[in-house]
C-alpha cells in the first residue's frame, strides 16, 4: 500500500494544483469577464476586489498549466491572506461566522504549493524549471 501511495503522491499534488487553480479562476472569471453571473460580476479594476479578479484568473491560468507555480502560487497565497484579513477577519473573530473559511483555506493551500511546487503535470517540469 505504501509503495501505491508513494508512486501516486506526485500525481495528487498536480491534480491539487490544478483543482485549486480551476476554482480560484472562477473568481477571476466572474469579476473580469463576467462569467458565470455573481454578486461579484462587474466589480471596477480600480477596487481591491477588481484587482484580486486579475490575480486569480491571470495567476490562476499561471498556476493551473503549471508555469511559474512556485512564485505565482506565493503571491496568490498573499493575496488571499489579505483578502481574509480585510473583507472577512473584521466581520468577526471565527471564520465560520464571517464567511472567510474559504479565503483561508486557499490561502493555506496556495502557500503548500509554493513549497511543495507544481508536481509532475506541468509546465515547468516539461522545460526543467526548478523554481
Amino acid at each position: 500500500m505504501t509503495k501505491i501511495v508513494d508512486t501516486l503522491t506526485p500525481h495528487v499534488l498536480s491534480l491539487l494544483r490544478v483543482m485549486t487553480a480551476l476554482l480560484l479562476m472562477q473568481h477571476g472569471t466572474t469579476k473580469v469577464l463576467g462569467f458565470p453571473v455573481t454578486p461579484q460580476t462587474g466589480v471596477s479594476f480600480a477596487t481591491p476586489g477588481g484587482i484580486a479578479g486579475l490575480f486569480e484568473l491571470f495567476g490562476g491560468a499561471l498556476l493551473l498549466i503549471g508555469l511559474f507555480s512556485r512564485p505565482v502560487a506565493f503571491v496568490l497565497s498573499g493575496m488571499t491572506a489579505v483578502a481574509y484579513f480585510l473583507v472577512h477577519a473584521p466581520r468577526d473573530f471565527f471564520p465560520i461566522l464571517n464567511g472567510g473559511e474559504l479565503a483561508a483555506l486557499y490561502c493555506f493551500t496556495l502557500f503548500f504549493l509554493a513549497f511543495a511546487g507544481p508536481g509532475p503535470w506541468s509546465v515547468d517540469r516539461l522545460i526543467g524549471k526548478k523554481i
